[in-house]
């Protein structure tokens, strides 16, 4: 029976990491879209960060194997590419979609994880940390390789948004100089409970198993 668990559990892995995607789209309605990319890049950075963070990590300390944040993060990855094909087909541009870069920073959740021995606290701290810092960096370089993220939100709109949500030039020097420098250090502070959360989870998740062995 313990390849049937085994299997069972990277299957959950998948279901819960489809589900994340899920989340993370419909969370900022039109995130992924390139009429986000300057004026809510905070935003965006916090709420990718924060995601990733407590899934990669529950299932992480869940498996006990360093390596199954970067599996929970490629999963996520392969269907967002999924979608951006989708949308693709119907006709809109390659750069309509924009696949966020969750993997490199849920590596370096791994690293951590290997580097301290498993050590929980230390997950919890410095890969929360190193997740918020640099989940904003690796975007922001992606969103640099595209085009004009004006030029695609004004052409393509998003169809299901109604007129007064029409993109408009974004005013971001009156608020910050730095989206990645605002987005990694709120990220940074926000992804550190969040991974705790996570971590967390993960120990409700073995009592409640615990508990449903005593039925076997």
């Amino acid at each position: 029976m313990v390849w049937l668990r085994r299997t069972t559990h990277y299957l959950f892995i998948v279901v819960v990491a489809v589900n994340s995607t899920l989340l993370t789209i419909n969370a900022g309605d039109y995130i992924f879209y390139t009429d986000w990319m300057w004026t809510s890049f905070v935003v965006f950075s916090v709420s990718q960060s924060t995601m990733l963070a407590v899934g990669a990590v529950y299932y992480m300390l869940f498996t006990g194997v360093p390596g199954t944040a970067t599996y929970y993060a490629t999963i996520m990855t392969i269907y967002t590419w999924v979608a951006k094909g989708a949308w693709f087909a119907l006709g809109y541009p390659y750069d309509f979609i924009v696949v966020p870069v969750w993997i490199p920073s849920a590596m370096l959740l791994d690293l951590t994880y290997w580097a301290t021995r498993r050590n929980k606290h230390a997950v919890i701290i410095i890969g929360g940390t190193l997740v918020g810092l640099s989940l904003p960096l690796f975007n922001m370089v992606n969103l640099l390789l595209i085009r004009d993220p004006l030029e695609v939100a004004f052409k393509y709109p998003r169809p299901t948004l109604p007129a007064y949500m029409t993109p408009i030039e974004p005013q971001v020097g009156k608020f910050y100089n730095s989206p990645v420098a605002l987005g990694s250090g709120a990220s940074a502070v926000l992804t550190v409970p969040m991974t705790a959360l996570g971590a967390k989870l993960n120990t409700w998740t073995y009592r409640w198993m615990a508990a449903w062995s005593k039925w076997d």
